[in-house]
């Protein structure tokens, strides 16, 4: 377990000194850059080798509060909010193609995946209901777990096709999880810094 924890150290420890000199390249307390919106600091700073500052924007800007979230913690449950829309619309898309298909196999895999969005989106609801209460801890793992539903659905079905919708979700959750866990990271360093 130390060792772990050693890891997550060091690794926290990288990551602060990158933030740090991105943010003194791109404009620190000695720069006369103006300031960053919330939205700006935090897709800006998840790492283009993660999700790219405009995936992050888009996928979060769906809900127009985006730009006007006044902190951090907004986004956060802007995030978690989105994952379970975007799942109740999943699941929601694959109960009417259930309804419509023929194939026997295809509708096997339809029922499988419903199984698991109904599975997901109580837990994601609970993951919503923590990011709005500013109590992050689990909240990435669950959102980790959601996103596996539609992978696992995807896998599923092989050459059948899904609703877009699952796709969607996926990279709805990729997002939520990435923002929910800089949110972490950053809530107790100021933005401008």
């Amino acid at each position: 377990m130390a060792v772990g924890t050693s890891s997550s150290m060091l690794g926290g420890a990288f990551l602060l000194l990158v933030l740090s000199s991105a943010t003194e390249v791109q404009g620190g307390p000695s720069s006369s850059a103006a300031p960053r919106s919330p939205l700006d600091y935090l897709c800006n700073n998840l790492g283009p080798w993660y999700v790219g500052a405009n995936d992050c924007v888009s996928t979060l800007c769906i809900d127009s509060s985006c730009r006007s979230a006044p902190g951090l913690p907004e986004l956060a449950v802007i995030a978690t909010r989105l994952t379970v829309s975007n799942a109740t619309v999943a699941k929601a898309s694959i109960e009417h193609a259930l309804a419509h298909v023929k194939d026997g196999k295809a509708r096997k895999v339809m029922r499988s995946c419903l199984q698991l969005y109904t599975g997901a989106i109580p837990r994601l609801q609970w993951a919503a209901r923590s990011a709005a209460a500013g109590r992050y801890s689990g909240v990435p793992e669950v959102i980790l777990a959601a996103r596996y539903v539609s992978s696992k659905c995807t896998n599923l079905a092989g050459e059948g096709a899904l609703p877009k919708e699952n796709v969607e979700f996926f990279m709805m959750a990729y997002v939520a999880e990435a923002v929910v866990e800089g949110v972490q990271l950053f809530i107790s360093w100021p933005m401008d810094e």
